[in-house]
């Protein structure tokens, strides 16, 4: 019996050997009409890029910079400008300028320091005006000539003046101040419309700590000195955002 059961099992093996036989070798078979089957003596197959890289063209080009130009301008009057020009143009009114950058603590500053040389500017002019008529009184009005000085028809600060050539002294001194001061009047005049334009300006300049420049004490290598192959020194990095 027990016989039996081993020549039965053996039996069953060859008739499931032989079943599985063919399918396995099926399976080591390489079909070349497959894709998906992998040669490995076959040699590595390159094939084309597909990729396509799109070139921009002139009107692509056009319109990118257009976005950046309404990006980084502003409309003033119909026309695109940056902000600088834009508060430089609004600062020749002044103080707008200021106003535009919200930089309100200057227009003290501004309007004090026009008001100032504005001032001592129409100061002189009106005291040349008065010395200049003095003059042509003299010259050509004989009753006020006939006058002893000082002659208060001459005027409030001219008609102090004990001489002619005192007045003619005084017409020279007023419009060298005159003068002086239309000169401090247009300095003056011109820093407010550069400090609207500047300041504008650093109101987009990145001036924080991915943009500065450090420094620090470090030792540096030294090959060939004597002794100590480190020196001390000073390591200087610029970082950038």
């Amino acid at each position: 019996m027990k016989m039996s059961l081993l020549r039965f099992a053996a039996l069953l093996l060859l008739v499931l050997g032989a079943a599985w036989g063919p399918r396995a070798a099926r399976a080591q078979v390489l079909d070349p009409t497959n894709p998906n089957v992998v040669n490995p003596a076959a040699p590595p197959v390159v094939r084309p890029d597909t990729a396509r890289i799109r070139k921009p063209t002139l009107a692509d080009k056009r319109k990118k910079a257009a976005e950046d130009s309404a990006r980084r301008t502003e409309v003033f009057f119909g026309m695109r400008v940056t902000p600088p020009a834009k508060a430089g143009y609004m600062a020749l009114v002044p103080g707008l300028g200021q106003i535009y950058n919200r930089r309100w603590w200057k227009l003290p500053l501004v309007y004090g320091a026009l008001g100032t040389v504005a001032g001592i500017l129409i100061f002189e002019q009106r005291a040349l005006t008065e010395y200049s008529n003095a003059s042509n009184l003299l010259q050509t009005d004989s009753a006020v000539r006939a006058k002893p000085f000082p002659n208060a028809a001459l005027g409030p600060r001219a008609g102090k003046e004990a001489s002619p050539e005192a007045i003619q002294n005084g017409i020279v001194f007023y419009r060298h101040y005159r003068d002086g001061f239309i000169f401090y009047t247009g300095i003056v005049y011109g820093l407010t419309v550069l400090d609207a334009i500047v300041d504008a300006h650093l109101k987009t300049f990145d001036v924080g700590d991915d943009l500065s420049l450090h420094w620090q004490p470090t030792l540096l290598w030294a090959p060939g000195g004597p002794g100590v192959p480190m020196v001390p020194g000073v390591a200087v990095a610029l970082h950038f955002k």
